[in-house]
């Protein structure tokens, strides 16, 4: 899973109200060229969205974020997310994912909880919130430290279309996770062309970054 989520080099991340919404998005991602999203529990809809999402788009791989309970670990995976995500490094999520054979990235922003995760047997972090963190620069002086375990990064929060090659520029980062492919606004006005073109443009930044 690792591979294939490197391998586009961004992942969408996802709130919305409805799984009706969901499916619209998903479909504007995958004619953006962009088979991946991450569908937040940050509203109600997520569990049924991934549901659907899975059903409708096969091909699509489907995450969960904003794992917060070992209860929103379980139903991310009987709704069929591919892995899941979370914004803190929670040992009993980490746990729980791990019995149930699910990818997981805990989230982290100082070196105490790097190693928090690399004990826990965790290999590809969430780094957030990535800018308010120190963005860049930040990624970098943990990566010194910690780069040669092995370990993989996701920055996630700030990332844009305007900073995400940096980002990718850095070896150690799998992929860069983020709410700017599918804004608010945009999903509120159900503008999914503008998601589409969002989308189509942080693939062309992770091609010319990762050909």
């Amino acid at each position: 899973m690792l591979e294939k989520l490197r391998k586009h080099g961004v992942v969408p991340v996802i709130a919305v109200d409805t799984p009706e919404d969901g499916l619209k998005l998903c479909e504007a991602l995958l004619k953006g060229g962009l088979p991946v999203a991450e569908i937040t529990f940050r509203t109600a809809a997520a569990a049924e969205t991934i549901k659907a999402a899975s059903t409708h788009f096969p091909e699509l791989i489907l995450g969960a974020g904003t794992v917060l309970t070992t209860d929103q670990l379980k139903q991310a995976v009987d709704a069929g997310a591919k892995f899941a995500v979370a914004p803190g490094c929670n040992p009993r999520i980490i746990e729980a994912a791990q019995k149930a054979g699910l990818f997981f990235a805990p989230g982290i922003c100082t070196p105490s909880d790097i190693e928090r995760a690399l004990e826990l047997g965790c290999k590809l972090l969430k780094f957030f919130p990535a800018e308010a963190s120190g963005g860049v620069k930040m990624l970098k002086a943990l990566i010194g430290p910690y780069g040669h375990t092995g370990v993989q990064f996701c920055p996630t929060g700030g990332v844009t279309t305007q900073n995400l090659a940096d980002y990718l520029a850095l070896p150690q980062v799998a992929f860069a996770g983020g709410t700017w492919i599918a804004a608010k606004d945009a999903i509120k006005a159900k503008d999914w062309a503008k998601i589409e073109q969002i989308a189509r443009e942080a693939v062309a930044i992770v091609n010319s970054i990762r050909a």
